[in-house]
């Protein structure tokens, strides 16, 4: 009877909690938000503020070589207590501000940083600090333009660009690092009875800044949980302020607008601040500031006159409020519950220098396998070998491309993650392979939790080797999950990394259990890795939960999942070599976890609200560095109609991740279930995204090595047109030039589109012309149920292979269609990023990277190809210096049957006198008249060269004579 109740538990609790806000804190539930938020209240109803730190300046220690110094920080409210300061500027301008307490009772949380980062940053120098009588100030940049200064009383940390406040640390004195101290007790006695001695009141002295009780310092009960927090307080509270910028984004992860909406202040949209603190939130509500499964604590900030941004190394449970004093300014006050201050100010001054910044210090996402950029169909859950097969044979047959089958938690006998139910799943190996044949892949879930039984020898490995995550007392921590009673790994156990890699070799080493029952072709969905515990506070685990190193989860719960899906990804390079890219999905996530894999934004709704606002949350995770971002196509939850699942469908062809998913009690809705006309009108969405995998894949080479996101927001491409910098529902793909803008909502047949600049847009369907407008200009598009309004900007050259194949893997080899673009000076650009799409080779040098323009050549242009890799060696593989590139490498030598079939140029004045290769014969081609690149209204004239038999891997000029 016990193991039913513990088995209904596990099945129903979930569902219980659905969309249940209450089971999750509010700030005022939270004692130390509670304790930042009143500290920040007292300090806007005073009449006078001044913060209590400052700098002693006879303690400034300057290094000689590099551009760093420290020095003690007092608080007037605590005398006894040292705090240090360390200021130091990065080689490229970021300026890291780390302070911490020193020789406190207990050691504050400070590896944060050190997950996050790529290595430690260089620090300049060549800058030079000067002390004055009131400040420490250094001036750099190319210009001279920059300067950081660091106020002794109070302290305050500024950062100026001509002469202009860009960030301000502590400018509104919220600074608080509550120290570490011992639980007091103090025992009041009455005075006896007929005692005429008078009492006298003790007055707090600190009230003014702390308030006058001892709010949750020591115990603090949420629900049916006490947490008795043993080391007492120790937040931090922080005020970043943006003087002269009056629009923020980023802190993903949350379900709200790209530009964050205001906290705090007159007329603020919410009432509770911004929360990162990653949860399992069931059907999480569509427009919220609830914490949702990952967090990455990095803040842009954007004006007309410039961008800068903030990345707080902070991994404990944090709330940020956002205010605007005036609409060209922004407050925000960061609240953590534990942690040192580790800030990174990034000074830009553009987006792409942001961008590039932010990169170095946490890493570009990974250039991902040329089949992850396809689509992904999956859904909770393929119930049998016989199931799989059967969805593979009918996208086949309905000819409908796919190129990766999902496995959800039902394939692992009593949710034991690595281990078949062979009821269902007889012959996983087979299965897998008859997948395989076709170039598909599989993805199979491994959750974090490993089931506590002595017959599952993944557990008894963790258990034997001390790798699992202990309670308070030192025992093994048990909680609920999927698996029933459960137990987690601790991946900040540096043992359990290299132990991790040896479960997923496919050939048995040694007498250790690996997964022989997988292939090189099964890849991996890391999910409720925040972690998600049924039975725990807010849905996780106890914050005194201790791991490695004697931390406690408060510390580093925003870190965890990150680890696992490192760990993950780590596994699967280490299973062969040489090795092959990875593919890992991720629920949860940090500032770094751009570098493994993927990620998806959750339990979504099947809604049009969730539809809209899954948009907006994937263009801040791309804001956030982590571009390789999705939404569930056709949401998590619910049956949504035909014509929500082609608008959705729609939303995810333009996605960086593109997968269908379901919930285990919806409906079965695979595309080739549908009635037509829709289900023609997914085939055909379906087709367009893989028609246009060169595109994906050349976006994401850009990002791998720049960090400039693949999705790209208006502010990000025109940052000083202001009309557009609340922008969030249209968005660029990488530099392509492609603008798109999916349709959200329901009865849509046409569309207004922003253009900011006086520029020509075509259609991409039907190569009718629009123009902007230098002040900016809405443009209305066709957008019925069949089509996606997406337009070409003028001057790019869009590559695409339009031959429809079942998977991916079988296009490797199609020729390619060019789409160039004329701007309104008769020129083009576009670039095009080539390599086996699997292995690291092209760390090698094993790639082609070609360059496309057309430049006006009289009345005509002159349309060529160009090595670009040749030119720009080493800007061509993320963290590879190529001191030499060949052209003609075995991958190229490869690429070179590959031709260039067709080009279609859009908007030529007049009809061409002859289309011949640079001397060369001339070419078949045809002429539709129509509306030039300098001309509105109507559609384009059309020139299709036929054919001209140029490779996609070598040098050529076709001259276009009108």
């Amino acid at each position: 009877m016990r193991v039913l109740a513990s088995l209904l538990l596990v099945v129903s609790l979930p569902f219980a909690l659905a969309v249940k806000t209450q089971d999750f804190k509010t700030c005022e539930q939270a004692a130390f938000c509670r304790r930042g938020r009143a500290l920040s209240s007292r300090a806007q109803e005073a009449t006078s503020w001044r913060s209590p730190y400052s700098v002693d300046s006879s303690t400034i220690a300057i290094s000689p070589q590099w551009a760093s110094f420290t020095a003690a920080v007092k608080s007037a409210l605590y005398p006894q207590v040292k705090f240090g300061l360390d200021v130091r500027v990065h080689d490229d301008g970021v300026v890291r501000v780390r302070m911490d307490e020193v020789d406190g009772l207990r050691k504050r949380y400070d590896e944060a940083a050190s997950w996050a980062l790529i290595a430690e940053p260089g620090i300049s120098r060549d800058i030079k600090w000067k002390i004055g009588e009131h400040d420490v100030r250094a001036v750099y940049g190319p210009k001279q333009d920059f300067e950081v200064v660091v106020t002794f009383e109070p302290l305050k940390v500024v950062l100026l660009r001509n002469g202009k406040e860009q960030v301000a640390l502590n400018g509104e004195g919220l600074l608080h690092m509550e120290h570490f101290r011992t639980k007091e007790s103090i025992e009041q006695t009455p005075p006896a009875e007929g005692d005429d001695e008078q009492v006298v009141m003790q007055v707090n002295p600190r009230a003014w800044f702390e308030g006058e009780t001892e709010d949750g310092f020591w115990e603090e009960k949420f629900g049916s949980w006490t947490d008795a927090k043993p080391k007492g307080p120790e937040s931090l509270s922080l005020d970043i302020t943006f003087p002269n910028h009056g629009h923020v984004y980023g802190i993903p992860q949350h379900a709200t607008r790209l530009s964050l909406p205001t906290t705090r202040g007159e007329d603020a949209h919410y009432s509770e601040p911004y929360r990162l603190y990653n949860a399992d939130v069931f059907e999480y509500l569509a427009d919220s500031t609830m914490s949702l499964y990952g967090s990455i604590p990095v803040m842009h900030a954007h004006s007309a006159d410039s961008t800068v941004a903030i990345f707080n190394a902070v991994g404990s449970e944090t709330w940020i409020d956002v205010a605007h004093a005036t609409p060209k300014s922004t407050e925000t006050h960061w609240i953590s519950e534990s942690g040192i201050l580790d800030v990174f100010i990034m000074p830009g001054p553009t987006p792409a220098d942001v961008f590039g910044q932010y990169a170095r210090l946490t890493g570009t996402p990974a250039l991902p396998a040329h089949w992850a950029l396809a689509y992904h169909q999956c859904r909770w859950n393929y119930i049998s070998s016989d199931d799989v097969r059967s969805v593979q044979k009918r996208f086949d047959e309905e000819d409908i491309p796919v190129d990766v089958f999902w496995l959800d938690i039902e394939y692992a006998e009593d949710h034991k993650y690595f281990i078949w139910d062979k009821k269902s799943f007889p012959d996983p190996l087979d299965m897998t392979h008859d997948v395989e044949a076709l170039g598909r892949k599989m993805v199979v879930i491994v959750d974090p939790h490993l089931k506590r039984t002595s017959d599952y020898p993944v557990y008894q490995q963790a258990n034997e080797l001390g790798l699992l995550v202990k309670k308070n007392d030192e025992r093994e921590y048990e909680g609920w999950c999927w698996s029933g009673s459960s137990a987690w790994v601790d991946g900040f156990n540096p043992a359990s990394w290299d132990w991790w890699k040896t479960l997923f070799k496919t050939v048995q080493e040694g007498e250790s259990w690996t997964w022989t029952d997988s292939t090189l072709d099964t890849y991996i969905w890391n999910d409720m890795n925040e972690p998600s515990v049924f039975n725990g506070p807010e849905i996780s685990m106890p914050r005194d939960n201790i791991h490695y190193g004697g931390w406690e989860h408060r510390d580093v719960h925003n870190i965890n999942g990150m680890l696992f899906h490192n760990m993950t990804a780590e596994a699967l390079i280490a299973r062969t070599d040489p090795p092959k890219r990875p593919f890992v999905l991720t629920r949860s996530f940090f500032a770094g976890s751009q570098r493994f894999g993927a990620m998806w934004t959750g339990d979504n709704l099947g809604t049009w609200e969730h539809m809209a606002v899954g948009v907006k949350m994937v263009l801040a995770n791309n804001i956030g560095g982590f571009s390789f971002a999705g939404s569930d196509v056709g949401g998590f939850f619910g049956n949504p109609e035909p014509e929500m699942l082609v608008r959705w469908y729609q939303v995810g062809a333009f996605s960086p991740f593109f997968r269908a998913h379901a919930h285990i009690d919806t409906k079965r809705r695979e595309p080739y279930l549908l009635d037509e006309p829709y289900k023609s009108m997914i085939r055909s969405i379906l087709r367009l995204r893989y028609s246009m995998l060169p595109v994906w894949y050349t976006a994401f080479r850009e990002t791998s090595v720049t960090g400039i996101p693949v999705l790209r927001p208006h502010y990000v491409v025109f940052p000083q047109d202001e009309a557009g910098f609340a922008i969030d529902e249209q968005f660029f793909v990488g530099s392509s030039g492609l603008l798109v803008k999916p349709v959200v909502q329901k009865d849509v047949t046409e569309m207004e589109v922003y253009l900011a600049e006086d520029q020509v847009y075509y259609d991409y369907f039907s190569y009718d012309v629009y123009r902007g407008a230098a002040q900016g200009k809405n443009v209305t598009v066709p957008a019925e149920l069949h089509q996606t309004p997406l337009l070409i900007r003028g001057g790019s050259i869009i590559p695409t292979r339009e031959r429809p194949r079942r998977s991916s893997p079988l296009m490797k080899f199609d020729p390619f269609t060019l789409r160039v673009a004329l701007d309104i000076n008769g020129g083009a650009r576009g670039e095009l990023y080539l390599d086996d799409g699997e292995t690291f080779s092209h760390q090698g040098g094993q790639f082609v990277w070609r360059e496309f323009t057309a430049e006006k050549n009289g009345k005509g242009v002159r349309i060529s190809s160009r090595d670009l890799a040749a030119r720009k060696p080493a800007e061509a593989v993320d963290g590879v210096q190529l001191a030499t590139y060949s052209g003609a490498s075995d991958f190229a030598k490869s690429m070179e049957p590959v031709r260039v079939e067709r080009l279609v140029v859009l908007g030529l004045a007049a009809q061409p006198k002859s289309v011949a290769l640079a001397g060369g014969e001339e070419l078949e081609w045809v002429f539709e008249a129509g509306v030039a690149a300098t001309e509105t209204g109507g559609s384009a004239s059309l020139l299709v060269i036929k054919d001209p038999g140029t490779s996609v891997a070598s040098d050529w000029e076709i001259v276009v004579h009108v």
